[in-house]
């Protein structure tokens, strides 16, 4: 592949969501809202699970480290994309493109597998509960989330490196709200089919591997949910797994949407709409699915609030 002169194209345009400007104002309210309640959601869930000791368990391990990615995630897309809210003309400098398209594959693949390491955790916790302690140690639970950070880093560099080595000598003109690798390979002057094929191929190994795990894991857990004698347990038990599958199908959903069809099949503007619920919408829903529905985390947030009111009234 040819390696790309700098002198060509310095920076680029994204043409964000939308070009009708009576609807840029309003977008940017709903999305500057979903952005802060996002932040918030999870920073103040990392926040909870840190503080409390009772939380200091493999389950909340895991989803601290899950709205770690998520606030991460959103952080590196939405931003860029209010800007195209409030400019004409929302540039977007080479080495920043690279950054953010980077930042963008690194938290996705993250969060997938993250995703399939507490669908383990759940499936061990319901299966195997009294070895739950034996094979859920430290060790292990910091290995299930250090190899999904190490992995999605050295995919992401390597995705990276293989698209902003093309020569980009045409339109610097990104028909999307943040950079990725499907419209920029259409701005390219090089034969991008080897690409292609690598996203392709790494995309469906990693999803599919990844969503195996989690398929598996609750086949398991329902198999073992429906043998409890206990209608309580049963219940508790599948609001839990319930909440996990709703965020697994929407964004393996749109992930397979985007990803998994053959090129041709390709619509700039409908995968944008898909992007949106998996950059900016999840990160939102994670916060809400595995907190305010879970009576540990609530209570946890009810005696910090508690406790500072207390301590300010001292004060």
């Amino acid at each position: 592949m040819a390696v790309i002169n700098f002198t060509q194209v310095t920076e680029f345009i994204l043409l964000g969501i939308t070009e009708k400007q009576e609807l840029k104002m309003p977008l940017f309210v709903v999305f500057f809202s979903i952005y802060v309640f996002t932040v918030v959601g999870n920073l103040g869930l990392i926040t909870v699970i840190r503080m409390d000791s009772r939380l200091k368990t493999p389950m909340y391990f895991f989803l601290s480290h899950l709205a770690f990615v998520d606030f991460c995630y959103s952080s590196s897309i939405t931003p860029k994309m209010l800007e195209s809210f409030l400019y004409e003309e929302n540039t977007i400098s080479f080495n920043a493109c690279a950054t953010q398209l980077g930042c963008f594959i690194a938290f996705m693949d993250a969060e997938c597998l993250l995703l399939a390491s507490m669908a383990y955790d759940r499936y061990v916790a319901i299966c195997n509960p009294l070895l739950y302690m034996v094979l859920m140690t430290p060790k292990i639970c910091i290995q299930l989330v250090a190899i999904p950070y190490i992995y999605s880093f050295l995919v992401a560099l390597y995705h990276v490196i293989l698209t902003f080595r093309l020569s980009f000598c045409g339109s610097n003109i990104i028909n999307h709200f943040y950079c990725d690798d499907m419209p920029l390979l259409r701005l390219s002057c090089s034969d991008t089919h080897s690409k292609q094929i690598w996203i392709f191929v790494c995309a469906g190994v990693m999803l599919i591997a990844s969503f195996l795990v989690v398929f598996v894991s609750y086949m398991y857990i329902i198999s073992a949910i429906l043998k409890m004698q206990s209608a309580e347990g049963r219940h508790k038990a599948f609001s839990t797994c319930g909440s996990h599958m709703v965020a697994v199908t929407i964004f393996y959903g749109t992930l397979i949407f985007m990803y998994l069809q053959p090129s041709s099949n390709h619509s700039l503007d409908t995968d944008k709409m898909a992007s949106v619920f998996y950059t900016v919408i999840i990160p939102m829903l994670n916060p809400l699915i595995y907190s305010l529905r879970n009576k540990e985390v609530k209570d946890a947030l009810k005696k910090i609030l508690r406790n500072s009111n207390h301590g300010f009234r001292k004060t």
